[in-house]
């Protein structure tokens, strides 16, 4: 298969190259950012200015669509919908004019309300952020766009919060504050989070390549879901911290979100993006879990469990236990 993915420059983007180079398929990625993956065919170019987008995606089978800003402290505010609605929407417009029926769009779990545990992919859409409601108005366009015509294949994929080697994200964030020994718990800690290792997330985003022509919507995840104390405990394990005083320490979160507040008007002011905000600490002490029933069914097999993927997470990033 001849596949076209956009932001192939990150750590999702990378894996599923190297995933489907491994499977025979033929690679052309597209990013913003220079691109130097082996074997593989690269395009810089970004998906807010369509004219590239018809080249790129000429002669392809597939367009597997990442590219997207998905951090939540971007600004302006009105990024999350250039790049996230109207780069889909260039995305799908590629994608009609050159003839590829199958687009597999990488959504969020963001589009789901927080603190709401385990929703399914049936739970009506409330997204808390402009993050999350830039993801559910692309979603309506793929949506569209696989209704106008029954041959096409649309896969939208919600995975949640995403780690990895080489991924720097939120876990990437509490696992350098755990080991450089600035991780304090807000709140109790026994909240449960759904999480999702890049590995997987480009094994099942390949997998989806071969799904027949129609909707397809999956939720992703890799369970079980651990407590906030659980994921920091195991962390301390396998980085030798387990004697850490601070781990005795909970900064209640009602404490805590005024201080996010605080660095929130910080933020404006001085247009800096600071590690603290109202949204993170919102989301670190909400229960945002989700349901997988979808995923276990179809047959889909995960390389890695969870806790060997977290494990080989902080090992490569931080190193193990000192001796």
């Amino acid at each position: 298969m001849r596949v076209l993915v956009t932001g192939v420059a990150g750590t999702i983007g990378r894996a599923l190259a190297r995933q489907c180079l491994a499977h025979g398929d033929s690679v052309r990625g597209l990013d913003r950012r220079p691109v130097a993956l082996e074997d593989c065919e690269a395009w810089q170019g970004d998906i807010v200015e369509s004219g590239g987008l018809n080249e790129a995606a000429r002669g392809v089978d597939a367009i597997v669509h990442l590219a997207a800003e998905h951090r939540d402290d971007v600004r302006p505010v009105r990024l999350y919908h250039e790049v996230n609605v109207e780069g889909t929407r260039n995305v799908l417009r590629a994608a009609r004019e050159v003839g590829c029926r199958r687009v597999i769009f990488t959504s969020t779990v963001a589009v789901y309300p927080l603190d709401v545990p385990c929703p399914a992919e049936d739970h009506p859409p409330a997204p808390f952020n402009a993050y999350g409601r830039s993801k559910a108005e692309a979603e309506a366009l793929v949506r569209a766009w696989a209704a106008e015509d029954p041959t096409r294949c649309a896969v939208i994929v919600r995975p949640c919060v995403v780690f990895g080697e080489g991924n720097r994200g939120n876990v990437y964030n509490l696992l350098r504050q755990i080991h450089e020994g600035r991780f304090v718990m807000v709140g109790s800690g026994r909240n449960r989070k759904s999480m999702a290792y890049v590995g997987n997330v480009a094994a099942f985003l390949h997998w989806c390549l071969r799904l027949p022509p129609g909707l397809h919507v999956f939720n992703y995840a890799d369970k079980p879901d651990l407590t906030t104390a659980e994921l920091v405990t195991l962390a301390r394990r396998v980085m030798g911290r387990d004697g850490d005083w601070r781990a005795r320490i909970r900064l209640p979160c009602a404490v805590a979100l005024p201080l996010g507040w605080m660095a929130d008007a910080v933020a404006a002011v001085t247009g800096r993006s600071l590690p603290v905000s109202s949204i993170r600490i919102r989301k670190f002490c909400a229960e945002t879990t989700v349901n997988t029933e979808r995923l276990e069914r179809s047959g889909f097999v995960r390389p890695y469990g969870l806790i060997e993927a977290l494990e080989r997470t902080i090992r490569y990033e931080f190193g193990g236990a000192r001796e």
